[in-house]
């Protein structure tokens, strides 16, 4: 991994602070969101998504699934099929929990992830999750990864504001009592990072997810990363 790539940078999340305000190794809270940064679900959901929408008569592209990824489900399906009624969107919605659920078994964690998340831990960082999931669907997949012993904490888009409504954020850090400061958070969407912006949060985007580098560069993230491997390096490093 070139040095740029894992460089600051050069705009702050907020102009008002200080660049030593970002440096990693003085945050003792790590926050992550799930799908595309800490789970390969991406083409998952994606295809999850086509199968829910063509089962009710409506059709998308990939790049349009990808786009909403990061909101909580409904949100999603509203902004894919506004044409769609009420009773439909519920129905797509419950297609598309029909398909994920049973194929949710081909979404491992990206291949560095777990060693990263126990070198973290070894640090005595405390660790969190923000997703777009339902806390059925974070539950469901923190058991089959056997992952609940690495969060203090984790937050789901029906206990909180959908990104990039900053509440969950809030929740954690008020939970752990920790300061925006103490904290970063890490996403592959351009609502993580708007999410993260909005609170002065440090913020890393991760390019192996849904957004493309520009769109997420076009965020302004404190760091930016092209892989799970240079992710693990920067945090762990």
């Amino acid at each position: 991994m070139s040095e740029p790539s894992i460089a600051p940078n050069r705009a702050p999340a907020k102009p008002s602070q200080s660049s030593d305000s970002h440096l990693l190794a003085d945050k003792t809270l790590i926050i992550f969101d799930w799908d595309g940064t800490l789970m390969d679900s991406i083409g998952l959901i994606v295809e999850s998504m086509h199968v829910a929408g063509e089962a009710h008569g409506f059709q998308t592209t990939d790049k349009e699934v990808q786009d909403i990824i990061g909101l909580s489900l409904m949100n999603g399906i509203e902004i894919l099929y506004p044409q769609a009624t009420d009773t439909q969107k519920l129905a797509i919605q419950q297609s598309y929990a029909d398909y994920y659920i049973p194929n949710s078994h081909r979404t491992p964690f990206f291949a560095p992830i777990e060693a990263m998340l126990q070198t973290l831990q070894q640090q005595s960082k405390r660790l969190a999750v923000a997703t777009g999931k339902k806390r059925r669907g974070l539950d469901r997949v923190l058991d089959a990864s056997k992952s609940h012993d690495y969060f203090v904490m984790t937050r789901c888009a029906d206990e909180a504001g959908s990104k990039p409504d900053p509440q969950m954020l809030n929740d954690i850090l008020d939970y752990t009592q920790q300061q925006i400061s103490d904290a970063v958070f890490i996403g592959d969407s351009i609502y993580d990072i708007q999410m993260a912006t909005q609170l002065g949060m440090t913020s890393i985007a991760v390019n192996y997810g849904t957004a493309s580098s520009a769109e997420l560069a076009a965020q302004n993230p404190t760091y930016q990363v092209e892989t799970p491997q240079a992710l693990a390096d920067l945090l762990c490093g």
